[in-house]
């Protein structure tokens, strides 16, 4: 299945947050098609804002030659407003796919049952 538009990357991966208590990051691993590839899950504890382990999601992109990527992460206080933090992190996160050749498409944030979208933002 192609995806292709930040609702559909929502779709499929807003039921990973559903019963999120805790911060957590979603990185959905796309291919030159925008097919998927994989989900990745991990921790993203961090003081204020999304932590991204960069190390860990581009050794795993680039085993799987993926081209394209989207992350998204849970806001459990219920506000959808990106952090300071989180512009900053995903700018660098941005910089470093451009720089391997892989396109960050978006960056979703999840709250109280709503998702904003970084990129309808103007955020990248």
């Amino acid at each position: 299945m192609q995806i292709a538009t930040a609702r559909q990357a929502a779709n499929l991966v807003a039921p990973l947050f559903s019963d999120a208590a805790e911060e957590k990051l979603v990185v959905l691993l796309l291919d030159d098609w925008q097919r998927q590839l994989a989900i990745e899950e991990h921790d993203a504890a961090g003081p204020g804002a999304v932590d991204l382990p960069l190390r860990a999601i581009f050794k795993r992109a680039l085993a799987l030659n993926a081209t394209g990527l989207v992350i998204a992460h849970n806001h459990p206080s219920g506000d959808l407003t990106p952090s300071e933090a989180d512009i900053q992190a995903t700018r660098r996160l941005a910089a470093t796919a451009e720089a391997l050749g892989i396109r960050l498409h978006d960056h979703l944030i999840f709250a109280a049952g709503e998702c904003a979208s970084f990129r309808a933002l103007g955020l990248l």
